[in-house]
C-alpha cells in the first residue's frame, strides 16, 4: 500500500519538497511597458480623430472650430450620391484596385513557392533580397523610374518597340495603358513584400507530410497542392481580407506621383479626389462624407469576403 507523503517530511532520507508553481505572467509588467507607447500612439493618432468624422454632418468651418459650425445634417452624404463625378472617381477606384487584387492575391503566393524550391541558400537569399528592395523605395521614387523607363522620347521601353518595327506607345498619357502602368508598377514594388509573408507561412509546414507524400509516391506538383498550399490558406486568405479592408484607400500616393490631367478620366480615385477636393477647395465637410462612405464600404467588403471563406473555404479571420 502506497504511503501518504506530506508536503516537507522525510521517507528513506528522501525529502519530498513541495513543487513551486510556475506563474504564467512572470514577465507581462515588462511587455506591458513596452505595449504602452505603441498603445498610446495609436489611441491619439487612430481613436481620437475618429471624432472629427462629426464634420461630415455640419457646414464646417476652420475659422468656427467643430463647436460653432452650423449642423446641417445628411446634406453632403445628398450631395455626394447626386455629383457624377464622384461615381466616375468610385468607379476608377474600384476597377484599378479590384485589378491589382488579381495579380495582388496569387503572385507573391506563386513565387513564395518557386523560392521554396531554391536548394541554393546563397541563390535564394539573392533572389528574395532583389524581390523585396522595391518595397522600401518611396512611390515618388519608383514613379519616377517607371515615367523614365516609359517616356516616349529616350524611354527603354519605346526604344524596343522602335527596334522591332512599332510605333512609340504614350503609356503615362494614354487613357488606354495608364491603369496598366498603375498595375505594373504596384505589382512590381509590393510582389516581393507579399512573398516574405508566404514563404513565412510555408517554412511552418510540417516536413514530415512531405517525407510521407514522397513515401506515397506524390511528385512536387502533388505536394505543393495538396501540402503546401492547404496549409497556408489561412495566410492567403489573412492577406486578401486586409487587402479588401484598404480597396478604397491603397492607392493615393502611388496615383498622385504618377497622374497627369489627360489621364483624370481612368486615373482619379476617391483619395485624390478628396485631396483636391478636400485641400484645394476647403470642402472639409464634404470630403469627410467621402470618407466615412469608403470606409463604410471597405467594412461591408471585408465581413462579407470573411464571411464567403468561412462558408466556403472552412477558413476565416474571425
Amino acid at each position: 500500500m502506497a504511503q501518504k507523503v506530506a508536503h516537507g517530511s522525510k521517507v528513506d532520507n528522501l525529502v519530498v519538497k513541495p513543487q513551486r508553481r510556475i506563474s504564467t505572467r512572470n514577465g507581462f509588467r515588462q511587455l506591458y511597458f513596452i505595449l504602452f507607447p505603441a498603445l498610446v500612439m495609436l489611441v491619439i493618432f487612430k481613436y481620437i480623430p475618429i471624432l472629427g468624422i462629426v464634420i461630415a454632418f455640419q457646414d464646417f468651418n476652420i475659422f468656427d472650430g467643430v463647436f460653432k459650425s452650423p449642423f446641417v445634417g445628411l446634406d453632403h452624404f445628398e450631395r455626394l450620391f447626386s455629383n457624377p463625378d464622384f461615381y466616375s472617381v468610385l468607379s476608377n477606384t474600384l476597377i484599378i484596385n479590384f485589378y491589382k487584387l488579381l495579380f495582388w492575391v496569387p503572385l507573391p503566393v506563386i513565387f513564395a513557392l518557386f523560392l521554396n524550391e531554391v536548394r541554393l541558400l546563397k541563390l535564394r537569399s539573392t533572389f528574395q533580397t532583389t524581390m523585396y528592395l522595391p518595397h522600401f523605395l518611396s512611390w515618388v521614387i519608383v514613379g519616377g523610374i517607371f515615367v523614365n523607363i516609359l517616356a516616349v522620347n529616350g524611354g527603354l521601353i519605346n526604344e524596343l518597340i522602335e527596334l522591332i518595327g512599332g510605333k512609340p506607345i504614350k503609356f503615362m498619357y494614354d487613357t488606354n495603358w495608364f491603369r496598366h502602368v498603375i498595375v505594373a508598377s504596384s505589382m512590381w514594388k509590393e510582389v516581393g513584400w507579399g512573398t516574405i509573408v508566404y514563404l513565412a507561412a510555408i517554412s511552418s509546414v510540417d516536413p514530415q507530410l512531405y517525407e510521407q507524400a514522397k513515401i506515397d509516391g506524390a511528385s512536387k506538383i502533388r505536394q505543393i497542392w495538396h501540402i503546401t498550399i492547404p496549409s497556408i490558406t489561412s495566410t492567403i486568405v489573412l492577406m486578401t481580407l486586409i487587402s479588401l479592408g484598404n480597396i478604397l484607400s491603397n492607392s493615393f500616393e502611388q496615383i498622385l506621383v504618377m497622374y497627369n490631367p489627360a489621364v483624370y478620366e481612368v486615373a482619379d480615385v476617391i483619395e485624390t479626389y478628396v485631396f483636391r477636393t478636400g485641400i484645394g477647395q476647403m470642402e472639409y465637410s464634404y470630403t469627410t462624407a467621402v470618407g466615412i462612405f469608403s470606409g463604410l464600404v471597405g467594412f461591408i467588403l471585408v465581413i462579407s469576403a470573411n464571411t464567403l471563406c468561412r462558408k466556403f473555404l472552412g477558413r476565416s479571420l474571425w
